[in-house]
């Protein structure tokens, strides 16, 4: 399974930076595959263990701010694992080029 999601703390100014950073180094610490994008994080393993990263994350960015938006978008696929790497691969070959990432 793989899920991006996006926490935005509102409130706190046009830049949010400091707060994508405290996110991020909990995702990093989780030991969970990750790909960060301007957008927000991609994320890969099973349901329970995502889920509760994704609640740790919001509630580090409630540290800061009344209020967080966080968004989530799940991809499951029965029999398909890491994908992280290999959905874009797929895409490249059929392409036949690298795509800027």
């Amino acid at each position: 399974m793989m899920i991006e999601f996006s926490v935005l703390p509102l409130g706190k100014g046009a830049s949010v930076s400091a707060v994508v950073a405290r996110v991020l180094r909990i995702v990093m610490e989780s030991g969970v595959p990750y790909k960060a994008n301007p957008m927000g994080t991609v994320i890969e393993g099973e349901w329970d263990r995502l889920l509760g990263l994704i609640r740790a994350c919001h509630d580090e960015a409630m540290k800061d701010a009344d209020r967080v938006v966080t968004t989530v978008k799940i991809d499951d696929y029965k029999g398909k694992g890491d994908r992280l790497e290999k959905k874009l691969e797929s895409v490249e070959e059929k392409l036949g080029r690298k795509l800027n990432r």
